[in-house]
């Protein structure tokens, strides 16, 4: 009985942050001028990539919120806060790359690269930074 003890916590943590995850792409996708979605299922790498890269930036701030949360609702608190951070991020580097979102439509590896990489380095200092 003991291996399955902590069993409840689990699935209410999981739950919540697989609900944040889905919060996160609907609300990230729609801060983007694409649909991120939409370009994937037609091979475009590029918005896979960017996307993959911010999802990956979201998920490590989320998995430090769940462990250092004193409840689910801090959880999702600190959940909604790292949303706001990538959303951020994005913005930010859409100050950087002009047409950041068309150039990431059309192909281009470099701009999809750089935006994933600045995802994931905001998602890393989030992480960090809620103890």
């Amino acid at each position: 009985m003991t291996a399955i003890a902590g069993l409840e916590s689990f699935l209410t943590y999981f739950v919540t942050a697989t609900a944040l995850v889905a919060l996160y792409l609907l609300v990230y996708t729609q801060a983007t001028s694409r649909n991120e979605f939409s370009l994937i299922r037609q091979n475009v790498l590029s918005a896979a990539l960017a996307l993959g890269f911010s999802l990956v930036g979201f998920a490590l701030p989320l998995s430090s919120a769940v462990v250092y949360a004193q409840g689910v609702l801090d959880a999702v608190v600190w959940g909604v806060v790292a949303i706001g951070v990538q959303i951020l991020t994005y913005w930010l580097v859409r100050l950087i790359v002009p047409r950041l979102s068309d150039r990431i439509a059309a192909g281009e590896m470099s701009a999809a690269l750089f935006l994933g990489a600045a995802s994931l380095a905001a998602g890393i200092v989030n992480a960090a930074a809620m103890r």
